[in-house]
């Protein structure tokens, strides 16, 4: 018989299961109302079922999540080098063998099933790279003044930065590329990088986009470059690059204070908002529940962010305060780029909304990431490791 310590269900951390269940029931019935059936010219127009798709991930994301939380988070740890390896592998097998859908080659395909392995290694980054930053303790004592300083090697940039930065641009995927620099900033501060070497990076940053801004845009397929042009002047061509946006800021102003409600939106079923149960999810919410409905919204985001943040300030050890912040960091980081995208705030970029938005893989890698995020909370009071 299965023994469950007692201990793990009393310290369960209700509110971050809660808050990732609640917005993906959101994320359901917003793709269901965004793809649901509907009459046009007397003919119907009908899409796949999306939202069952996402009720199967949505189970076995809750399976995955389970799983992790029984298993104690040190075990991450003790074998995160080994599986930031797989994650690399994945992402270099993906350049040779990977599936090409709209531009872009992002997926591997294991017969029936389909998966995206940049979802799965932006949580492998987390994992590895927080190992990486823990272990610098172990190794150089905490007696440093300047933090990183003297730690951060060019070897350890080159497999914690460029390599898999290169590796995700080449598919190209700019979103996940904007989150792993994002991450890489976000822990390396967490853990305490030197000024010294913080300016020095940013200096050479900043040096450098004259010489290779240029070879960076060159580099872009021609859809990535409309997509930034638009970001900077929308209005230059509203019926063509600048589509995506015009018709995002139209279905989040048509909703109003308190939404047309449910069923009543018309651009995400009439086929005027491109890409409606995914990147633009948000915009079809807004449409239908309003101002008001999107501020419930944003604040349940709210409350998962200053929850991740809160565990990663109890967490019993380094490596479970680092991971907590990157996962914390990482939610963030989707959530902002994708609420500007809807709002014109930001270039299209393809980043779905956590949770929200439909789409497997994401899904299942988010529910593991919230798995982590508890299991790092209920084990905060355990002194020892197993």
């Amino acid at each position: 018989m299965i023994k469950i310590d007692r201990r793990l269900i009393k310290n369960f951390d209700w509110i971050t299961f809660l808050c990732v269940v609640v917005l993906t029931a959101i994320g359901i019935v917003t793709i269901y109302s965004a793809t649901r059936p509907i009459m046009i010219d007397g003919e119907a127009v009908t899409h796949p079922d999306y939202y069952l798709k996402q009720i199967v991930w949505l189970l076995i994301g809750l399976t995955a999540m389970f799983a992790i939380i029984s298993i104690d988070y040190i075990w991450l740890f003790r074998f995160s080098y080994f599986l930031y390896a797989i994650g690399l592998l994945l992402l270099v097998i993906v350049l040779f063998a990977g599936k090409t859908t709209m531009g872009a080659q992002r997926w591997i395909s294991l017969g029936p099933i389909s998966f995206q392995p940049s979802e799965f290694f932006r949580l492998l980054f987390i994992i590895g790279f927080s190992s990486y930053l823990s272990n610098q303790v172990a190794n150089h004592g905490h007696n440093q003044t300047n933090g990183l300083s003297g730690n951060l090697s060019v070897k350890s940039l080159f497999i914690f930065a460029i390599l898999p930065l290169v590796l995700v641009i080449n598919q190209p995927d700019l979103g996940t590329a904007i989150l792993l620099m994002s991450l890489f900033a976000a822990l390396s501060i967490a853990k305490g990088l030197s000024r010294k070497l913080l300016t020095t990076i940013l200096l050479i940053a900043v040096i450098s986009v004259p010489f290779l801004g240029p070879v960076l845009w060159d580099g872009l397929r021609d859809y990535q470059k409309n997509r930034i042009i638009a970001f900077i002047d929308p209005a230059a061509d509203p019926s063509g690059i600048g589509y995506h946006i015009a018709q995002s800021k139209i279905t989040i102003g048509s909703g109003g204070a308190l939404g047309k409600g449910y069923f009543n939106g018309t651009q995400g079923p009439l086929r005027f908002l491109p890409e409606k149960h995914t990147d633009f999810v948000f915009s079809v919410f807004a449409e239908e529940w309003g101002f008001l409905g999107s501020l419930v919204l944003l604040s349940i985001y709210l409350i998962l962010f200053l929850r991740g943040l809160d565990t990663a300030l109890k967490a019993k050890d380094e490596v479970g305060r680092l991971i907590a912040t990157g996962i914390t960091a990482m939610f963030f980081v989707y959530f902002s780029v994708n609420i500007g995208m809807t709002l014109g705030m930001m270039p299209v970029v393809g980043v779905p909304l956590p949770f929200v938005s439909y789409g497997g893989t994401a899904l299942l890698s988010n529910f593991i990431a919230a798995g982590i995020l508890i299991n790092i909370r209920i084990r905060r009071f355990e002194l020892f490791y197993p």
